[in-house]
């Protein structure tokens, strides 16, 4: 197959002869001939000089303009440390709020307390603030200067030697030596490794968390490099992008003093913080330096979030000052008032100076800053301190729940934002991603199809049943593993040798193992147990059975590979050995796995094993395998037996077997196959050939010592769980990847030959081409030969168009094919599994010639590069010839559906946001819940915005039919109020309804200014799919729902693509699986499962919420209820601004006495039990109402603050009226009661009593006494001329001071109580009701749960999922019904589209030939799917594959579906 020149090539010709700007290439010259020197725009472009005798010169005038390699990430300095800290702590309003009253009082005319004492509280904030923050910047200092101070070595001009110095003495142009294990100081350029081959391995944990290894390579030309690299010779200059923070891009060139260019990317460039891995020594000149690296430019530090409750705590703190100012102006008005009723001035009214009085107006103004000093307290500012040290209680007791702590993964929650716990309990949306999220990114090798024909892998399904006993097994098997055993035994601990097939190994297999046997031992790589794990290589991703049927054919198609010369000419028609061969050496060789040994982890495997070479043992296989006719020899080559089996093992292994159960548990197929699995031969039956006499005779055959028995088991050391799930599939069928290394790559195969194919070029994966190509010349064939896989909707459309074909029986052969493959991808997705198709290519010499010089250039371009390197990509990649596809399957974790279905009964809205494509997606949405067998599910793929807007509008329209217009719920001070809700009867009649959308539609959506109409279609919807999305497309989906509805917003996903979706949400959660940390380390909290969700929602949201909100509302209860009785005092004082409470009694008021209850009940109350809020997860929607804190609770929490201030003051001033008691004595009462009943009315909020409470609220009441009697006993003269000496002491002897304290609480609280006790006996809320549940005894709650559950379980809708349908209530023009063919009838109706809607099927194929006809008609099928209206039926002509699954029992996943879809 010749490579067509497309219109790309043509393009870049046409760009080179018109003369427009091109990229330069290795033979353009970089300087003007009359130029010597090239002048260099330093802002758009970075320049480096070598720091070495011969450019030194160039180096020190450029290199000083760049940053130095000293880090400093502290925010302070010793000597700003103390005014910059002020400036940021005086940027709360609060602070600033609290300064502007302390400036007051030092106003003589304005002082109402001692100045130091207004200045106490202030200050004490401050330093307690600038302490934290100093302690924290003195961390960071500590830290920068270990790391500044860390050893590197450098090359020192002078000394022509590499000196060790600090990282901090680097600068950019210096040479940099490491050594392995070392970590890289600064981003540089790799110019030499001692790998023979120019790799350099790093491993990328400290940046992103990944523990798979990254290879990097040595810069085009000093590969081949003979000695130690000289940078005394290094004259080039390099010229690069400017400094950014794009970890996986990086253009640049060098200039040769030849002044020809060389281009390199990001696979060349070494980042900062990465760690050399795997080789001894490497060389680089630093790029980047200090701050300007990649991964300090990555470090911004968290988003600072703000919880909802403190932005609805903000809004009421405005409110308060309004009623600051009001109090203030009262007291400014009654003040002049007052004044004014004298006619003489009063003696306390003390003229200035010169003898004159303030006049009255000026007097009021006086008055208001006055009052604005006496009642700053309305202000809560020991709340924000509070809400500080309650979050961190609520985070000790997070990071400490063991339900929420991974054993596997031996991690528990982490809490990175402490700030927002609260809002974990009003959640309303949750985004999360598919795989490795909802999934466990563990890639299982499940199914294939190649050239059309499907292998199911029946023997690997049954293994995949049961992991954890196929994980124990494994467990028991390597404890035997490092004895003897016959050679029956050694092949590993899944398959076992029976005539003539593979018999899967049981538990009770495992338990008697044979120990003694004379035969042939192997030693086992396994047994070495102190290895490092590798990723993605547990048994469950690694050990595959193969198939009986394919397993035959892949041993014929490897004999026929070693047959292949360059003289065979090549056939029209691809031979079925041939494709198999090329599908395999596809999965081995179409990737980037590095190669290990389980002996050796991590260490690169770069020689093949030696072999003999192809000769006459070669052809006495093939008589022997055509004497024997074992087709099914290979059997033996197990899931999990090392592929370096010999074959006279093979053979000797395959001894006949007597279990007859086994022998029918294993029988999955006839048909050429004996019942029993095993291939019938005359050899066989007639018993002529033993087992031990066919093993000595093969090994003369061979005439091997023992190939392979004593080399270690290979490791793999994947970037992704799908290139290893591959590579292990290959394995299991003895196409072995033995070793890579950037110019070969070695496969060895079933019979032990080994291939070694020179790689010529590497396209890697990227998400805009969504495939991975290698090219390599054929050891054979010398043939060049490109290999593809990728997605199946990209490379179907990459293949060879089969009109090309001359032959007709090609062409037909072709179509077939395409036609069958792409069945088995609609199969293997509707089956939940991920599909990727390879092909391949073959082109000549001369076009490939062609093709690398396009390549080199494209690649020594700074400009558009690319775009150029995606433009040569396309040149190469089609005209391709399909070998076949695979599907693998992402299990479902642990519990998610379970947590699926009760945040749905919280109320939360999940959305699932996944690059993978449609029908993988949907199938996993049914598989975990999201989606049920009765939904309507809307499936919208369309590229026109028109077309979108219309599918919107009518989908829309026929959903309103079904649910009535959607109402907002009523709102009162914006809290919402109870709407009216269908019962669960009603409401279980309206079908619920889900939407499925593609990246494509989403476009056309966010083009088309469609948002809304979007946005309400979603509010129907119970569950919304958005497949073959970007992380762009995510985070915009996040950010359009959170602003444009209102609504609180989590997003939770565990890869790199998810970061901008987690950083869009109000809370974002990183899961840490197997995609790396960089979901993590961008995320609010992390969790190691999805399950933990639920409890970390339903329980710990609630509780933070709760308890927060509840306290917030308490703290402005008692501010105001405390400042009020200095209020109600000014109206008989004159408004003169005194108080009758002593000023250290107030400080200590806020200070200890009632500090201490607030906070234990922050972090210890408990309304309701984990156990009920599990069970109940209704419970929820409490949080998302704001239910405990909201502007209703907030308003009755003031005006009962006013009431109970106004009983406080007025009773004992009722008691005490007439009397000639002092100021202080008459106080002191007051307080007292006041601090009883603040202290009261927090008892009756705590809803779970401990010791602690009780001992926290009787420690501060008799606090109270004890610092009072204290103090009253010391303070003689302390507080001139009003001093409260022994005025407690005094209280205390005096009876009425006792039936006071104790008559005025009660009729302070009784309102609250008699409401209380009416809201628990009559109240309607959820809240009340499983408070009441919580205090029955556990059998009792128990059956109270499940009684309160099947009261609230909607009743199925009738007939969905049944093979008829029921009438439903009437709704307009609708018919529910199903019919026969014979008794439907093709209805007509009216559109703007012409819509395929299809039920239980998901179709690949678009309607492109109908156009959209005013009247058109669809014909029925056998089962009617009218959800869109009477006449929208589900097309069964418009489907090549309608008929697909009829005559077989359907699969997991493939249930029927009452589903209307809209394929545009």
């Amino acid at each position: 197959m010749a490579l067509s020149v497309d219109s790309s090539w043509h393009r870049w010709q046409w760009r080179v002869r018109d003369g427009l700007p091109q990229s330069p290439s290795e033979a353009t010259p970089l300087l003007s001939q009359d130029r010597r020197r090239q002048s260099y725009n330093l802002t758009q472009q970075r320049v480096v000089f070598p720091n070495n005798s011969m450019c030194h010169q160039d180096w020190a005038a450029v290199s000083r303009k760049y940053s130095g390699n000293r880090i400093c990430t502290t925010k302070y300095t010793f000597l700003t440390f103390l005014p910059q800290n002020l400036f940021e702590q005086f940027h709360r309003w609060a602070n600033l709020y609290f300064l502007f009253l302390v400036i007051l009082n030092w106003i003589p005319s304005m002082e109402v307390f001692h100045r130091e004492i207004t200045m106490l509280p202030l200050a004490i904030v401050l330093f307690i603030i600038m302490v934290k923050d100093g302690m924290e910047d003195f961390k960071r200092h500590r830290f920068d200067r270990e790391i500044n101070c860390s050893n590197i070595w450098i090359y020192e001009r002078k000394e022509r030697s590499y000196v060790q110095k600090c990282w901090k003495d680097v600068r950019v142009g210096d040479f940099i030596q490491m050594k392995c294990n070392e970590i890289i100081p600064a981003d540089i350029l790799l110019l030499f490794s001692s790998d023979p081959t120019g790799i350099c391995h790093l491993e990328t944990a400290n940046l992103d968390g990944e523990t798979n290894l990254k290879q990097r390579r040595v810069v085009k030309g000093f590969s081949q490099q003979e000695g130690q690299f000289e940078p005394e010779y290094f004259c080039n200059t390099i010229v690069c992008e400017k400094p950014n923070n794009h970890l996986n891009k990086f253009k640049g060139y060098m200039e040769h003093p030849d002044q020809t260019r060389t281009g390199f990317g990001s696979e060349s460039l070494l980042l900062r913080g990465c760690t050399i891995r795997n080789t001894e020594v490497a060389i680089g000149i630093v790029i980047y330096a200090g701050h300007e690296t990649k991964a300090m430019l990555n470090n911004s530090g968290p988003r600072y979030k703000r919880s909802k409750i403190e932005r609805r705590m903000n809004i009421d703190i405005f409110f308060c000052i309004g009623l600051l100012f009001l109090m203030c102006l009262i007291g400014a008005v009654g003040h002049r008032l007052w004044n004014g009723t004298f006619e003489e001035h009063p003696p306390f009214d003390v003229p200035d100076a010169k003898g004159s009085f303030l006049p009255l107006a000026l007097g009021g103004f006086y008055m208001f800053l006055t009052m604005i000093i006496l009642l700053q307290v309305l202000i809560p500012v020991s709340l924000y301190v509070s809400i500080e040290l309650v979050k961190l209680g609520q985070v000790f007791f997070l990071h400490n729940d063991l339900d929420l702590y991974d054993e596997e993964t031996d991690l528990s929650i982490q809490c990175r934002a402490l700030n927002i716990t609260e809002d974990l309990g009003q959640i309303q949306y949750v985004f999360s991603d598919k795989t490795g999220t909802l999934t466990e990114n563990k890639m299982v090798f499940r199914r294939c199809s190649i050239m059309g024909s499907e292998y199911s892998h029946q023997e690997n399904a049954k293994r995949l049943e049961t992991p954890r006993e196929l994980d124990s097994d494994s467990e028991e098997w390597t404890q035997y593993q490092c004895l003897s055993f016959p050679a029956q035994w050694a092949q590993g601990p899944a398959t076992r040798r029976g005539q003539g097939w593979a018999q899967p190994l049981r538990r009770c297999h495992s338990a008697h193992v044979p120990i003694q046997g004379h035969s042939r031992q192997r030693s086992v790589g396994r047994c070495e147990s102190s290895q490092p794990p590798v990723a993605f290589s547990s048994s469950i991703e690694k050990d595959v059975t193969p198939d009986k049927n394919l397993l035959p054919k892949v041993q014929d198609a490897a004999l026929w590979l070693e047959t292949l010369s360059d003289t065979k000419a090549a056939k029209p028609f691809p031979s079925t050995a041939s494709s198999i061969a090329d599908f395999f050496l596809a999965l081995t060789i179409c990737n980037s796995v590095m190669v290990s040994t389980t002996t050796q982890p991590r260490q690169r495997v770069t020689v093949p094993p030696s072999t003999k070479t192809l000769g006459t043992s070669l052809e006495k296989i093939q008589q022997l395998f055509h004497r024997l006719k074992l087709l099914n020899l290979s059997q033996s080559f197990s899931s999990t037996a090392p592929s370096d089996t010999d074959l006279g093992e093979s053979l000797g292994a395959n001894m006949p077997t007597t279990d007859s159960e086994e022998r029918d548990d294993a029988s999955v197929y006839s048909g050429g196959y004996s019942t029993d699995g095993g291939y019938k031969s005359s050899a066989w039956d007639e018993g002529d050939i033993q087992g031990s006499g066919l093993e000595a005779s093969l090994e003369d055959v061979l005439e091997a010592p023992a190939l392979g028995l004593a080399s270690p088991e290979l490791c793999y050391e994947a970037e992704s769980p799908d290139e290893a799930a591959l590579v292990h599939a290959a394995h299991a069928y003895s196409f072995t990847l033995v070793s890579r290394t950037p110019e070969q790559v070695t496969v060895r195969l079933p019979q032990g030959t080994c291939l070694t194919f020179d790689i010529l070029c590497t396209l890697g994966f990227d998400s805009v081409r969504k495939r991975m190509s290698v090219v390599v010349r054929h050891p054979l064939t010398s043939e060049i030969i490109v290999y593809t896989k990728g997605a199946d909707s990209v490379i179907m459309d990459l293949l060879e168009d089969p009109e090309c074909a001359t032959d007709t029986d090609v062409e037909k052969k072709v179509r077939k094919i395409r036609a069958r493959t792409q069945k088995h991808l609609d199969l293997y997705a509707r089956d939940g599994l991920r599909t990727l198709c390879i092909a391949k290519k073959v082109i000549t010499e001369d076009d490939f010639q062609r093709w690398a010089t396009f390549r080199c250039e494209a690649e020594a371009s700074l400009d558009n590069r690319d775009e150029l390197l995606m433009e040569t990509a396309q040149h190469l990649e089609n005209q391709l010839t399909l070998l076949g596809a695979t599907g693998i399957e992402d299990r479902l974790q642990e519990g998610v559906p379970d947590t699926v279905a009760a945040l749905r009964e919280a109320g939360i809205q999940l959305w699932v946001l996944t690059g993978d494509k449609q029908e993988t997606a949907v199938n996993i949405a049914y598989s975990c819940r999201l989606l049920d067998q009765t939904d309507t599910v809307y499936s919208i793929n369309t590229e026109s915005q028109e077309t979108c807007e219309s599918v919107l509008s009518c989908a829309l329209e026929e959903v309103k039919q079904f649910h009535g217009p959607q109402k907002p719920d009523p709102k009162l001070f914006g809290f919402c109020l109870p709407s009216e809700t269908l019962s669960p009867s009603s409401r279980a009649a309206v079908p619920e309804v889900g939407l499925v959308i593609d990246g494509k539609t989403l476009n056309a959506i966010f083009q088309g200014k469609l948002e809304m109409k979007f946005l309400e279609l979603t509010q129907y919807c119970r569950s919304v799919l958005c497949c073959r999305s970007t992380p762009l497309q995510k985070s915009m989906i996040v950010k359009l729902v959170r602003d444009k509805l209102s609504v609180m917003t989590l997003s939770i996903g565990d890869g790199a693509n998810d970061v901008s979706m987690i950083q869009a949400a109000d809370i974002g959660i990183g899961i840490s699986g197997q995609e790396g940390m960089q979901a993590v380390m961008a995320s609010d909290f992390a969790i190691s499962r999805f399950r933990h969700l639920k409890k970390l929602l339903l329980v710990h949201g609630h509780w933070c919420y709760s308890r927060l909100a509840r306290m917030v509302v308490y703290y402005f209860y008692k501010n105001v209820c405390y400042v009020n009785l200095l209020f109600w005092y000014q109206f008989f004082c004159g408004f003169s601004g005194s108080t009758m409470i002593d000023y250290w009694q107030m400080i200590f008021f806020n200070l200890f006495f009632t500090s201490l209850p607030p906070l234990v009940f922050g972090v210890l109350d408990k309304d309701i039990s984990a156990e009920t809020l599990l069970a109940l997860p209704e419970l929820y929607k409490s949080g998302q109402n704001s239910e405990c804190y909201n502007p209703m609770t907030f308003w009755i929490s003031i005006v009962d603050a006013f009431y109970q201030s106004l009983v406080c003051f007025f009773i004992p001033y009722l008691t005490y009226k007439d009397s000639d008691i002092d100021v202080f004595t008459f106080g002191t009462p007051i307080n007292t009661i006041s601090l009883t009943t603040i202290l009261l009315h927090q008892a009756m909020e705590m809803k779970t009593w401990t010791i602690i409470h009780g001992l926290v609220l009787i420690g501060s009441f008799l606090m109270y006494f004890v610092v009072s009697l204290v103090y009253n006993a010391t303070c003689v003269i302390c507080n001139s001329p009003t001093n409260p000496y022994w005025v407690m002491e005094g209280q205390l002897s005096d009876p009425t001071f006792y039936l006071v304290c104790f008559l005025t609480p009660v009729m302070a609280l009784l309102p609250r109580y008699f409401f209380l006790s009416l809201q628990g006996t009559y109240g309607k809320s959820l809240i009340l009701k499983a408070q009441k549940i919580d205090k029955l005894p556990t059998d009792k709650r128990d059956l109270e749960i499940q009684s309160w559950r099947s009261r609230r379980r909607p009743v199925p809708i009738p007939g969905e999922a049944q093979c008829t349908h029921h009438p439903v209530p009437p709704v307009p023009e609708q018919d529910f019904r199903a019919s026969s063919p014979k008794s439907s009838s093709p209805h007509k109706r009216k559109c703007k589209e012409d819509w395929v809607l299809h039920g239980e099927k998901y179709s690949r194929d678009h309607l492109k030939d109908h156009p959209c006809p005013g009247d058109s008609s669809v014909k029925p099928s056998s089962r009617e799917y009218p959800l869109l209206g009477p006449s929208r039926t589900m097309a069964s002509g418009v489907y090549s594959r309608g008929h697909i699954d009829e005559d077989r029992p359907l699969s997991r996943g493939s249930h029927r579906r009452s589903q209307s879809s809209m394929t545009i």
